[in-house]
Protein backbone atom coordinates (compact mmCIF):
# COMPACT_ATOMS: atom_id res chain seq x y z
CA UNK A 1 0.00 0.00 0.00
CA UNK A 2 3.19 2.53 0.99
CA UNK A 3 4.12 1.61 -2.22
CA UNK A 4 1.18 1.79 -4.41
CA UNK A 5 0.22 5.45 -3.11
CA UNK A 6 4.41 6.58 -3.02
CA UNK A 7 4.11 6.81 0.94
CA UNK A 8 7.10 6.06 1.42
CA UNK A 9 9.62 8.41 3.70
CA UNK A 10 12.55 7.91 5.16
CA UNK A 11 11.05 7.76 8.78
CA UNK A 12 9.54 3.81 7.66
CA UNK A 13 12.72 2.90 5.63
CA UNK A 14 15.36 3.74 8.54
CA UNK A 15 15.87 1.40 11.26
CA UNK A 16 16.96 2.72 14.78
CA UNK A 17 18.86 0.65 16.29
CA UNK A 18 20.65 -0.67 13.80
CA UNK A 19 22.21 -4.30 14.29
CA UNK A 20 25.86 -4.79 13.55
CA UNK A 21 26.43 -8.20 15.18
CA UNK A 22 28.12 -9.13 12.20
CA UNK A 23 31.26 -7.27 11.95
CA UNK A 24 32.94 -8.87 14.48
CA UNK A 25 34.58 -5.94 16.39
CA UNK A 26 35.68 -6.73 19.90
CA UNK A 27 37.29 -3.89 22.11
CA UNK A 28 38.75 -1.06 20.98
CA UNK A 29 38.23 0.17 17.60
CA UNK A 30 39.05 2.90 15.38
CA UNK A 31 36.22 4.42 12.72
CA UNK A 32 38.48 2.84 10.25
CA UNK A 33 38.40 -0.30 11.67
CA UNK A 34 34.46 0.24 11.62
CA UNK A 35 33.83 0.98 8.44
CA UNK A 36 36.43 -1.36 6.99
CA UNK A 37 34.14 -3.87 9.18
CA UNK A 38 30.97 -2.42 7.56
CA UNK A 39 32.25 -2.94 4.06
CA UNK A 40 34.00 -6.38 4.71
CA UNK A 41 30.67 -7.56 5.40
CA UNK A 42 28.70 -4.90 2.79
CA UNK A 43 25.95 -7.23 2.01
CA UNK A 44 24.83 -7.96 5.60
CA UNK A 45 24.74 -4.01 6.16
CA UNK A 46 22.69 -3.56 2.96
CA UNK A 47 20.49 -6.40 4.86
CA UNK A 48 20.56 -4.50 7.86
CA UNK A 49 19.70 -0.87 6.46
CA UNK A 50 16.76 -2.32 4.56
CA UNK A 51 15.32 -2.72 1.01
CA UNK A 52 16.38 -0.96 -1.92
CA UNK A 53 19.49 0.43 -0.27
CA UNK A 54 22.55 0.27 -2.65
CA UNK A 55 26.18 0.73 -2.24
CA UNK A 56 28.09 4.06 -4.24
CA UNK A 57 31.12 5.27 -2.66
CA UNK A 58 33.33 4.88 0.45
CA UNK A 59 35.56 7.74 1.77
CA UNK A 60 33.37 9.76 -0.98
CA UNK A 61 35.69 13.08 -1.48
CA UNK A 62 34.01 16.32 -1.67
CA UNK A 63 35.72 19.58 -2.62
CA UNK A 64 35.93 23.07 -2.26
CA UNK A 65 38.44 25.53 -3.83
CA UNK A 66 40.40 25.13 -0.50
CA UNK A 67 39.41 21.81 1.51
CA UNK A 68 38.78 18.45 0.39
CA UNK A 69 36.48 16.54 2.99
CA UNK A 70 35.58 12.89 3.20
CA UNK A 71 31.87 11.27 3.82
CA UNK A 72 32.10 7.66 5.22
CA UNK A 73 29.85 6.10 3.19
CA UNK A 74 27.62 6.89 -0.16
CA UNK A 75 24.09 5.20 -1.05
CA UNK A 76 21.32 5.41 -2.99
CA UNK A 77 18.37 4.80 -2.22
CA UNK A 78 16.18 3.50 -5.03
CA UNK A 79 12.38 3.78 -3.66
CA UNK A 80 13.37 7.33 -2.21
CA UNK A 81 14.74 8.32 -5.26
CA UNK A 82 18.00 9.72 -3.43
CA UNK A 83 21.50 9.94 -2.00
CA UNK A 84 22.00 8.68 0.98
CA UNK A 85 25.31 10.10 2.84
CA UNK A 86 26.23 7.69 6.60
CA UNK A 87 28.16 9.29 8.86
CA UNK A 88 30.19 6.87 11.37
CA UNK A 89 30.67 7.93 14.90
CA UNK A 90 32.50 6.11 17.50
CA UNK A 91 30.62 7.67 20.82
CA UNK A 92 27.40 9.26 21.29
CA UNK A 93 25.73 11.47 18.99
CA UNK A 94 26.61 15.43 19.53
CA UNK A 95 24.67 18.26 17.98
CA UNK A 96 27.83 19.53 16.49
CA UNK A 97 27.51 16.64 14.01
CA UNK A 98 24.21 18.29 12.77
CA UNK A 99 26.60 21.15 10.99
CA UNK A 100 28.52 18.01 9.22
CA UNK A 101 26.13 16.85 7.85
CA UNK A 102 24.08 19.39 6.41
CA UNK A 103 27.25 20.05 4.75
CA UNK A 104 27.67 17.21 3.22
CA UNK A 105 24.08 17.11 2.25
CA UNK A 106 24.14 20.62 0.56
CA UNK A 107 27.57 19.59 -1.25
CA UNK A 108 25.54 16.49 -2.65
CA UNK A 109 22.74 18.28 -3.39
CA UNK A 110 24.09 20.59 -5.48
CA UNK A 111 27.26 18.49 -6.87
CA UNK A 112 25.97 15.07 -7.02
CA UNK A 113 22.00 14.81 -7.32
CA UNK A 114 21.20 13.90 -10.94
CA UNK A 115 17.91 15.07 -12.73
CA UNK A 116 14.22 13.39 -11.11
CA UNK A 117 15.96 12.40 -7.93
CA UNK A 118 15.03 13.69 -4.79
CA UNK A 119 17.02 16.33 -2.19
CA UNK A 120 19.85 13.78 -0.61
CA UNK A 121 19.19 13.14 3.26
CA UNK A 122 21.66 11.55 5.96
CA UNK A 123 22.49 8.85 8.60
CA UNK A 124 24.77 9.72 11.63
CA UNK A 125 25.14 6.29 13.16
CA UNK A 126 26.66 6.83 16.43
CA UNK A 127 26.97 4.28 19.14
CA UNK A 128 24.86 6.30 21.20
CA UNK A 129 22.19 9.25 21.56
CA UNK A 130 20.52 11.33 23.68
CA UNK A 131 16.79 11.52 22.13
CA UNK A 132 16.32 14.63 23.57
CA UNK A 133 19.57 16.23 21.79
CA UNK A 134 17.83 14.88 18.70
CA UNK A 135 14.25 16.37 19.18
CA UNK A 136 15.85 19.69 19.99
CA UNK A 137 17.83 19.90 16.62
CA UNK A 138 14.72 19.14 14.53
CA UNK A 139 16.70 16.80 12.21
CA UNK A 140 13.94 15.53 10.59
CA UNK A 141 13.13 18.99 8.94
CA UNK A 142 16.75 18.90 7.12
CA UNK A 143 16.77 15.24 6.19
CA UNK A 144 18.83 14.02 8.58
CA UNK A 145 18.03 10.97 11.29
CA UNK A 146 20.56 9.70 14.77
CA UNK A 147 20.70 5.87 14.76
CA UNK A 148 22.11 4.34 16.56
CA UNK A 149 24.17 0.90 16.16
CA UNK A 150 25.19 -2.08 18.48
CA UNK A 151 27.89 -4.46 17.73
CA UNK A 152 26.44 -7.09 19.93
CA UNK A 153 22.91 -7.91 20.29
CA UNK A 154 22.02 -7.01 23.66
CA UNK A 155 20.45 -9.68 26.04
CA UNK A 156 16.57 -10.41 25.05
CA UNK A 157 15.17 -8.11 27.98
CA UNK A 158 16.81 -5.28 26.31
CA UNK A 159 15.21 -5.62 22.83
CA UNK A 160 11.93 -5.93 24.39
CA UNK A 161 12.80 -2.46 26.30
CA UNK A 162 13.53 -0.94 23.22
CA UNK A 163 10.48 -2.58 21.11
CA UNK A 164 8.13 -1.10 24.02
CA UNK A 165 9.98 2.22 23.63
CA UNK A 166 10.04 2.26 20.46
CA UNK A 167 6.04 1.74 20.15
CA UNK A 168 5.28 4.45 22.68
CA UNK A 169 7.00 6.87 20.84
CA UNK A 170 5.49 6.30 17.61
CA UNK A 171 2.17 6.31 18.96
CA UNK A 172 2.90 9.48 20.91
CA UNK A 173 3.86 11.10 17.65
CA UNK A 174 1.03 9.86 16.20
CA UNK A 175 -1.29 11.50 18.77
CA UNK A 176 0.56 14.48 18.19
CA UNK A 177 0.42 14.69 14.48
CA UNK A 178 -3.45 14.05 15.17
CA UNK A 179 -4.03 16.84 17.22
CA UNK A 180 -2.06 19.50 15.06
CA UNK A 181 -4.66 17.96 11.96
CA UNK A 182 -7.20 18.74 14.76
CA UNK A 183 -5.64 22.21 15.48
CA UNK A 184 -5.99 22.96 11.55
CA UNK A 185 -9.06 22.19 10.79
Amino acid sequence: KLRDNNELNPDLVFRDPCFLDFINLGGKYSENDLENAILDNITEFLYELGNDFCFVARQKRMSTKNKDRHLDLLFFHRSLRCLVAVELKLGKFEPEHKGQMEWYLRWLDKNERKIGEERPIGIILCADKDEEDVEYLELDEVGIHVTKYLTKLPPKELLEEYLHRAIVLARANYQQKELELDDKA
